[in-house]
């Protein structure tokens, strides 16, 4: 059947676009669901380019979704993190552009921008559509796409790191904090944290977890250090989520997904995700 050959040909890059517009695959099946209903109501003949109209439905009920997501997230009990995901499910990984953009600290980051600003940059950079067509998918004239891009740009590079360490410093880097977190080392944590480390803990309401995002230095080592006086920690299994080493591990009973950004060699960002309804996509055991 060529309607459904069409669209399973382009599933996975449909996934992965609206993954990156919403850091949801839950929400990103629901729209690529959607759009295959679509799809099957339309008149096939009238459309030359399959991929460029499924990019378009698929980009716009995103775009829907993201709006009245961003809500939602303003209500959040605590930080609102990415659903992390196995690599594998995260869709082509072609070009560096494809496997920045599904990154977690990348997609942390994009919570910035508005809904335009982000459909602008991901169909930009990960997919690389030319600006008159961005421009018809957001609704918006080529010169304002133009603007959305470089201002999305510009804050997303913002506090990044140049030079992105590799596959094994980084491996290096989560393992020695790991280490140091489970074994209580005040001097090796704090060896390892940027000056500037935010460490930002999802429990969604349903795990106990630190509601705001704890910054600095001494505080965040504080709070490690009091999580492991207080509670058993466990694991420390490395695993691959969103094309980059994390750590499965348990503390006080509670799994948790466990991810770190990077700056000038030290770890600036930590991600610990133990809403259990975000860690489905990730194998912990």
């Amino acid at each position: 059947m060529p309607v459904v050959d069409d669209f399973e040909e382009h599933r996975p890059m449909l996934l992965g676009l609206a993954y990156r517009l919403l850091g949801s695959m839950w929400d990103a099946e629901d729209v690529v669901q959607e759009a295959w209903l679509r799809w099957q109501a339309v008149d096939h003949d009238e459309i030359r380019e399959p991929r460029a109209f499924l990019v378009t439905v698929v980009s716009r009920l995103a775009l829907d979704q993201l709006r009245s997501a961003r809500v939602k997230r303003e209500a959040y009990t605590g930080p609102w993190l990415p659903e992390p995901v196995e690599t594998s499910q995260a869709g082509p990984l072609d070009t560096a552009e494809l496997r920045d953009t599904v990154s977690y600290a990348t997609l942390h980051m994009m919570e910035r921008l508005s809904p335009p600003e982000r459909a602008v940059f991901v169909l930009r950079e990960a997919f690389e559509l030319p600006y008159d067509e961005i421009a018809e998918i957001v609704g918006s004239s080529v010169a304002n796409a133009r603007q959305l891009h470089h201002r999305a740009s510009t804050r997303l590079a913002q506090g990044r790191d140049r030079f992105r360490p590799s596959s094994e410093e980084h491996t290096e880097l989560l393992t020695k904090f790991i280490r140091a977190a489970g074994s209580g080392d005040l001097a090796a944590l704090t060896e390892l944290l940027h000056e500037d480390v935010v460490s930002y803990n999802d429990g969604g309401g349903k795990v106990r977890a630190a509601l705001r995002p704890i910054a600095g230095r001494q505080k965040v080592a504080a709070f490690l250090l009091g999580l492991q006086s207080r509670y058993e920690f466990k694991g420390g299994r490395l695993v691959e989520a969103n094309g980059v080493p994390a750590a499965a591990t348990q503390v006080g009973g509670h799994q948790q997904l466990v991810m770190i950004g990077i700056r000038d060699g030290r770890i600036s960002e930590i991600y610990n995700v133990l809403n259990p309804d975000k860690l489905g996509r990730v194998h912990l055991a």
